[in-house]
């Protein structure tokens, strides 16, 4: 991939939104871009952080594993979305697995030269900490709701946001969500069971809450599913 093209790869992510196209040359001068195919992974939990990522295209799984070998999905990312999003300012290891699940296009940047560009560009670095600042208090959220809401809670609202970022938003307001995921996926994205999984979306599917289609993609009306939290 050429500089021109690693340039409009990263205009697109909200971490570089404000950057004058000086400051965006100076990030480009340091990526490069690499191809990965399935079933390999970009980094293994614990190894020296070196690198942050952002998706041209394909599809990577985030997931940690425990010292029983039990795997816990972090997060399903898709092109625009970058990982890990603790990297920069942070030392020691990734603090989970990438494996690449469709082929991908990747731009890498190299943590010690982006804070070596920061440095130099006082600016630009208030630019990116605004933003990682938004990306916080995202995460934030996320764990709360964790943390607070009951299962049958934490699946409906995976199921809305998954719908947001993967899904596919059709004329009536419903959305369609690929049967990509399975239920041990999505039971593995909030640490409960892939029974437990089971049984809240039959009981959605017998309420009428969401449907499956032949090829068993979800629809459902994200707002509907919402009221259920009321």
């Amino acid at each position: 991939m050429k500089h021109s093209e690693i340039k409009d790869v990263l205009a697109k992510f909200t971490l570089f939104r404000d950057l004058t196209d000086k400051e965006l040359t100076e990030i480009v001068n340091i990526s490069i871009s690499r191809e990965y195919k399935k079933g390999n992974h970009v980094f293994m939990q614990d190894e020296p952080l070196a690198n942050v990522y952002f998706i041209y295209n394909g599809k990577i799984k985030i997931y940690k594993s425990d010292i029983s070998g039990k795997e816990q999905i972090v997060n399903f990312l898709k092109k625009g979305e970058m990982f890990p999003h603790v990297g920069f300012f942070r030392k020691g290891g990734y603090p989970a697995f990438a494996e690449i699940i469709e082929d991908s296009t990747l731009v890498v940047v190299p943590i010690s030269k982006f804070e070596h560009v920061l440095i130099e560009n006082p600016e630009l670095s208030i630019k990116v900490f605004k933003v990682l600042g938004e990306k916080i208090v995202d995460l934030q959220e996320r764990l709360e709701s964790q943390i607070l809401n009951n299962t049958y809670e934490q699946i409906i609202k995976l199921l809305v946001r998954l719908g947001k970022t993967h899904g596919q938003e059709l004329e009536d307001e419903t959305v369609k969500l690929k049967g990509e995921f399975t239920n041990k996926d999505l039971a593995n994205m909030i640490g409960t069971t892939r029974e437990t999984v089971s049984r809240t979306l039959t009981k959605l599917k017998k309420d009428g809450k969401i449907k499956v289609d032949s090829k068993g993609s979800m629809l459902f009306d994200p707002s509907e599913l919402l009221d259920e939290l009321i």
